[in-house]
């Protein structure tokens, strides 16, 4: 094999893929009872209330604030999945979407039973998974719906090209959602072999035709002088993220902008109460390949910055990981799907932020009439400059 292969080697232990075995009886590894949630004063249900940061009462208004464990937010050994807690922590059940494949798990209280996603009616009742592995930490949802609805808004007016219908759809359907993702850290000895180029110039002698005579010129004209190089590095990758979640668009995601890793906190059902959270759908080891791949592309670019000379080519990196860990944690986000023109659109909008990123539809009549405005403009010029 050649020592410089580019391809990555794993140097942790060895996992069994699909994380765990999915076993059929009881869990024992899910901690306690589910919590309860209702109010202290009236014993009606409470929901978490992203603007005051505490459990509020639907009924008398209380707010109870949720009790965070001032501790490390835990990260395992890539090999450590076996101990670790299972299930969400309370009673919920969960819709299977036959469209997008999403698996969002909901309360006794959830009155829609459509796709948070994709919106569609396609869903299937069922229990939540008791064995899926336990989120080890999330980041609470900031976000209120009163802050989606004017951003949403915002962001539709800001549309160039989109039907003006747009600007008057209601978010009625927007839902708050946990979605789960898992965080990677990972140790890199990356040994890297490139051509480094240098650059240099050299006078050329040539000639050309001006008015039917030939003139004689010179030009500089830049090279490149290449040698071999090699060399090293050690890098520490930390919160590596990947998307476990099926059911959002990782594009639209992506451009919500990257989560406040350092606002995690340790996992704890209350935060859960009233909203809904999706089980993630990318297993751990699936997850690993995703987030091996993403730290591949840092690293080469950063033993690309390490080749000597102004340019480099046939730059190939061997990589050996050790120490990976990783985290499961839930995100949250805004969800909301509408109707125009007969189809479905969705649009996420950033839990924390209140950054919104989605698809709409294109107006042709506005695209239409911007290519004649051009056109017009591009004619009159060229007659103007005759």
């Amino acid at each position: 094999m050649d020592p410089f292969d580019s391809s990555p080697q794993e140097t942790s232990p060895q996992v069994r893929r699909g994380g765990v075995e999915r076993s059929t009886e009881p869990n024992a590894l899910t901690v306690g009872a589910p919590v309860d949630l209702s109010c202290d004063e009236c014993g009606a249900p409470v929901s978490w209330s992203p603007g005051d940061r505490a459990l509020r009462c639907g009924h008398c208004g209380c707010l109870t604030e949720v009790e965070v464990d001032e501790v490390d937010v835990e990260e395992r050994p890539l090999s450590e999945a076996s101990d670790a807690a299972r299930g969400f922590g309370l009673e919920v059940r969960l819709l299977a979407c036959e469209v997008c494949q999403a698996r969002v798990t909901f309360d006794g209280a959830t009155i829609s039973r459509s796709c948070p996603f994709c919106g569609s009616p396609g869903v299937l009742d069922q229990e939540a998974s008791r064995n899926a592995l336990r989120p080890e930490s999330l980041i609470p949802l900031e976000v209120g719906k009163d802050l989606v609805e004017a951003n949403f808004k915002a962001w539709a007016r800001g549309l160039w090209f989109r039907p003006n219908a747009l600007k008057r759809v209601k978010v009625g359907s927007a839902v708050g959602v946990y979605v789960p993702a898992w965080a990677f850290d990972a140790r890199v000895h990356a040994k890297w072999t490139a051509q480094s180029g240098t650059y240099y110039w050299v006078t050329e002698s040539y000639t050309a035709r001006v008015n039917g005579k030939t003139q004689h010129r010179t030009r500089r004209v830049r090279k490149v002088r290449w040698r071999s190089s090699r060399g090293e590095r050690r890098d520490d990758h930390d919160d590596v993220l990947v998307f476990a979640s099926k059911g959002v668009d990782r594009d639209m995601a992506g451009e919500l902008g990257p989560y406040s890793t350092d606002a995690l906190v340790p996992y704890s059902p209350e935060f859960l109460a009233g909203w809904r959270a999706e089980e993630y759908q990318i297993d751990l080891l699936d997850g690993w390949d995703l987030g091996r791949e993403t730290i591949r592309v840092r690293q080469r670019e950063l033993c690309a910055r390490d080749v000597p000379g102004d340019t480099y080519r046939s730059l190939r990196v061997r990589n050996e990981f050790s120490d990976v860990r990783w985290k499961l944690m839930l995100l949250p986000m805004w969800s909301v799907t509408y109707r125009l023109g007969g189809k479905s659109y969705a649009v996420l909008v950033h839990g924390e932020t209140g950054k919104v990123a989605g698809k709409a539809p294109y107006s042709w009549a506005k695209v239409g009439l911007a290519v004649l405005v051009v056109a017009g403009a591009a004619l009159a010029a060229a007659a103007l400059s005759r």
